[in-house]
């Protein structure tokens, strides 16, 4: 299904449509209807799933900073392959009516380039949905990657994908920083072809840390009311910061804090399995550090982990733990709450 926002009159026929185009059309047709707000729904990713009453304006104002940012302009293609209702398949729908471009529409799944074989200029993926279609994500131009953290794994594999076949010489890829409360993204970090350590942060955005060294965000054009998060971070200047990790995750562990997100990373670049460290309670040390490795048990991992260099030797984890399965909330996120109730509902 394609839709041009580009020409003056929009009909949308019903009756052909799949349950997905249905979604999408409807929320279209309430976008675009006299009323000023529609409802959003947060991911439930950090707590039990909400729903938000938003401004469409503000929904617009965020619309233009990605587009500003992203030098889309009209008539450019748009690819949409994330669920409608979050805020993620609900922005690319305004991104799309903001700068009049060319919607594309694909059932969202965790291989939605499957059957693409034209060129995209713009579209917006979780790192499942890249995982899983490096071998065509040469024909988008501008990507951008959000819903979760992108591994060094996979920051690899875009690299060797992309070497491999005939890509656009335009071609960014980016990982976004944002959550529903700020109409997506607020920051973005080029990860190719010019890898960056930093997010940087969108025109109308500013930044500061709160006394736990919390991230503080103040979008006017977003939000009325400043929004202090539990994200820990480094800030390098007013335009660039660092992601560390969430406040709520850290671990605590003979008095040591650590922080998890770190940790995962420095292990994807040696183990391509997903993985997840937690503090399991424990007597002696309040919080004992476990690494859990979705897959099967393997011998080979566990020698990489345990030869590592890790940067304090409290990072070693106390115990390896192998599940099937690790559980993510219904937009593909890590649920660390429900995997920690898991594991520790024997103790």
């Amino acid at each position: 299904m394609y839709i041009n926002f580009n020409h003056p009159e929009i009909s949308i026929e019903m009756s052909f449509l799949s349950e997905f185009e249905k979604k999408v059309s409807e929320f279209i047709l309430d976008f675009l209807n006299d009323e000023k707000t529609v409802f959003v729904q947060t991911s439930g990713s950090t707590g039990k799933p909400k729903i938000y009453e938003v401004d469409k304006q503000k929904m617009l104002n965020s619309a233009k900073m990605t587009c500003d940012f992203l030098n889309l302009n009209e008539e450019n293609s748009a690819l949409l392959c994330l669920p409608i209702e979050y805020i993620s398949g609900k922005m690319m729908v305004v991104r799309a009516i903001k700068r009049k471009l060319n919607l594309k529409i694909i059932e969202p799944s965790s291989k939605p380039l499957e059957n693409l074989e034209e060129n995209i200029d713009f579209c917006a993926m979780t790192p499942l949905q890249v995982e899983n279609s490096l071998e065509k994500i040469h024909f988008i131009k501008k990507l951008i990657i959000g819903g979760g953290s992108v591994s060094e794994t996979l920051k690899t594999k875009i690299f060797q994908s992309l070497k491999s076949q005939i890509s656009n010489p335009e071609s960014q890829i980016f990982e976004t920083y944002g959550m529903t409360e700020t109409l997506s993204h607020i920051a973005l970090k080029e990860i190719y072809p010019n890898p960056k350590d930093y997010f940087q942060i969108l025109d109308g955005i500013s930044i500061s840390k709160d006394d736990r060294g919390c991230l503080i965000i103040s979008a006017p054009k977003l939000n009325d009311e400043e929004l202090i998060t539990n994200d820990l971070v480094e800030i390098k200047n007013e335009r660039e910061f660092r992601f560390l990790g969430r406040i709520d995750h850290v671990i605590n562990s003979g008095g040591a804090k650590i922080f998890p997100e770190e940790l995962e990373d420095l292990m994807k670049k040696s183990i391509s399995n997903e993985l997840v460290f937690l503090g399991i309670p424990d007597e002696t040390l309040g919080q004992k550090l476990v690494l859990v490795i979705e897959g099967q048990e393997d011998e080979n991992s566990k020698f990489k982990i345990q030869n590592s260099k890790f940067e304090k030797s409290f990072h070693h984890p106390k115990e390896i733990i192998f599940v099937e399965k690790i559980p993510r909330t219904p937009n593909g996120k890590i649920d660390r709450l429900k995997l920690l109730a898991n594991l520790t509902s024997n103790l």
